[in-house]
């Protein structure tokens, strides 16, 4: 069972992941699922009918804006980042915080590091997926990297020097 950093804690994973090539056929009816945004556009009218938990997940090149309306039926956003290098997600994840006012759970997967999640933490995030070669427990360190901040950002909307004159 895959291990999940998820507030401030390393947790053992209970969300299903649906590969892209998934389909409604033999899929339990009361599982958590995170299904990929081309299933969801395909069969949501079915997939608002279970009575399991329900998530999306989106590519790199996928746009929140395709199920902005939408939103209130996930708890669970799962980004994935294909390779480390393509942060197009930490903008998707600022979107869905602060133009979308999303409450639930904003997830990293896919090429994760631990050198990301302080920075994804900042844009919004609040769970992540590691790759399976790196350690949770060890990436977990890494949200507490920095003690202050100086830019505004989704987990702190003041500068520092705004915080200062407080």
């Amino acid at each position: 069972m895959q291990r999940i950093i998820k507030g401030d804690k390393v947790v053992d994973e209970n969300w299903h992941l649906l590969p892209r090539e998934a389909s409604l056929d033999g899929m339990s009816n009361s599982d958590d699922i995170i299904v990929p945004m081309s299933l969801w556009l395909d069969h949501a009218h079915a997939l608002k009918a279970r009575d399991g938990g329900l998530g999306i997940w989106l590519e790199s090149h996928e746009e929140i804006e395709a199920v902005a309306d939408d939103l209130a039926h996930f708890k669970v956003v799962a980004l994935n980042f294909p390779v480390f290098s393509d942060g197009r997600h930490y903008s998707t994840a600022r979107l869905l915080r602060d133009r979308y006012g999303y409450k639930g759970e904003v997830r990293a997967i896919g090429d994760v590091l631990r050198d990301q999640l302080f920075f994804m933490k900042r844009c919004g995030f609040d769970a992540f997926a590691l790759r399976e070669d790196r350690d949770a427990i060890e990436a977990l360190e890494s949200l507490r990297d920095f003690s202050e901040t100086y830019q505004a950002a989704t987990d702190q909307p003041l500068p520092l020097f705004r915080r200062r004159q407080a």
